[in-house]
């Protein structure tokens, strides 16, 4: 292949642009919403964060400034923790907006996470968001797919691809030419959407993720890039397949229609056929069965924990819990606390696993469907993907867990075992212990954790890539100019 000839197809693509008003209208259009996406993402990004990080710092004063009281009554209390979001969430929604941004932790129960936008809003929510990252996978893939409808069935068409095979120009130059005239027009646009994604980075995130935003910056950069190369080649693939450019502009309007629509919604609804997911209700059912099976840490009677009572005085060699040398409630309290979180922990593993295997079969398609793999890699990067919401979950449950049995471990120890008579003072503790628990400290997944998370987009992406190589390499040999 000749260089200097793969540069003028790409650069008579490039500038046949420019020569259709209608072509330059649709561009400016992209131009414009992405502006708005990125400022509209920006605003939300500010007022959540900060909205979230007010109510947080008044969660955690009124814990600190809780009296001296029983350090049961301050596991009953509770704490509630709010969803951080990730800086390049004003890139890619994704899903944070149907999935809580708040959990109330407390002793011996397990909530789930509340007050999602999507609980807030109209149906008209489950149609999408104006996003950058929507943007770029769907509606500039389809203002490429206008442009390259034509790159090659109208030169078959007006005879001027006969005249240029005839001249020695051969067809692998036509293609791979004509796909990077393409592939240009899409990073002129993509140009301006990094260059926002970069400044976003330097001015949302805060010092300690700055590093982090870049980072995934860069690699969402290089991905998309890949991505505008599988959509222009395509183009050019089904222009030069078919005898006409009206046949050329029905297949690929097709395609998208395919990729975009049908192929996301089919996957999804068959994963949730094949691997049916219990409902909350069911859910926490099954829950309190199997606590119930076990014991109720809270009545004395029960005969799990009367035996625990029996052995306990057994090993002490005393007759009643009031001459143990510790808080035998506190005691029973941590062990009915750890039974119940083993049990939600299987429970939480068995869902896990079901939703794993649903959204196996959409990590499958995106062998089929190549906006599939740039949505799941850009949701994942942004952290707005399910993985990162299941990554909150987990943290907040260990955060409960270790709460929960810091209370317990401070009734234990600090409370006494004798009865309390008509007029003695409830037992407390001081307040200087709430302050001294730490506050909940979420941490981001790590990029390669969430690029291994991705193994399956990653590797379709590139699949893509090797399979329209090989494509042009075939067919190549084989279309004729008539």
């Amino acid at each position: 292949m000749r260089i200097d000839v793969l540069k003028l197809f790409a650069r008579q693509t490039y500038l046949d642009v420019f020569k259709s008003k209608a072509i330059m209208v649709l561009l400016g259009i992209i131009v414009i919403l992405l502006v708005y996406a990125a400022l509209s993402g920006a605003v939300i990004y500010q007022q959540q964060t900060e909205s979230r990080q007010l109510y947080q710092k008044q969660v955690r004063e009124n814990w600190e400034n809780m009296p001296d009281k029983h350090p049961h009554r301050m596991a009953h209390y509770g704490y509630l923790v709010f969803r951080s979001k990730h800086p390049l969430s004003f890139f890619d929604f994704g899903m944070e907006s149907f999935t809580g941004n708040a959990i109330f932790l407390e002793a011996h129960r397990q909530n789930t996470v509340n007050f999602s936008e999507a609980g807030f809003s109209t149906g008209m929510l489950r149609f999408g968001e104006i996003s950058m990252s929507m943007i770029l996978q769907l509606l500039l893939p389809l203002v490429i797919f206008f442009i390259g409808f034509n790159t090659v069935a109208t030169d078959r068409e007006n005879g001027t691809l006969k005249i240029l095979l005839s001249q020695g120009v051969s067809w692998k130059e036509i293609l791979i030419g004509k796909a990077a005239g393409l592939l240009g027009i899409s990073l002129s646009i993509l140009m301006l959407a990094i260059v926002i994604l970069i400044m976003g980075c330097l001015i949302l995130s805060p010092a300690g993720l700055m590093t982090d935003a870049i980072s995934r910056a860069a690699w969402l950069s290089l991905f998309y890039v890949l991505y505008f190369a599988v959509i222009s080649v395509i183009a050019v693939l089904v222009s030069a397949i078919s005898k006409t450019a009206k046949v050329a502009l029905i297949s690929l309007i097709a395609i998208w229609l395919v990729c975009a629509v049908i192929f996301p919604r089919t996957s999804q609804a068959l994963g949730n056929l094949l691997y049916p997911s219990p409902s909350i209700t069911e859910f926490q059912s099954a829950i309190e069965k199997d606590l119930i099976k076990t014991g109720d840490s809270h009545n004395p009677d029960d005969p799990y924990y009367k035996a625990l009572k029996d052995s306990i005085l057994k090993v002490y060699k005393v007759n009643s819990v009031e001459e143990l040398p510790f808080n035998y409630s506190g005691f029973q309290m941590k062990e009915g606390e750890r039974i119940s979180a083993e049990l939600y922990n299987i429970h939480l593993e068995r869902l896990l696993q079901t939703y794993q295997r649903q959204n196996r079969l959409a990590r499958l398609s995106t062998f089929f469907n190549p906006i599939a793999s740039i949505r799941n890699i850009s949701m994942a990067l942004c952290g707005t993907d399910f993985n990162t919401y299941i990554g909150f979950q987990q943290q907040t449950e260990a955060y409960r867990y270790q709460l929960a049995q810091h209370m317990n471990e401070l009734q234990i120890k600090l409370i006494s075992n004798k009865k309390l008579g008509d007029h003695d003072k409830p037992y407390s503790i001081s307040r200087s212990h709430w302050k001294s628990f730490p506050d909940f400290k979420y941490k981001f997944t790590a990029l390669q954790v969430l690029m291994k998370g991705e193994a399956y987009s990653l590797v379709a992406l590139l699949s893509w890539i090797v399979l329209l190589g090989l494509l042009i390499m075939t067919l190549s040999k084989r279309l004729k100019a008539i």
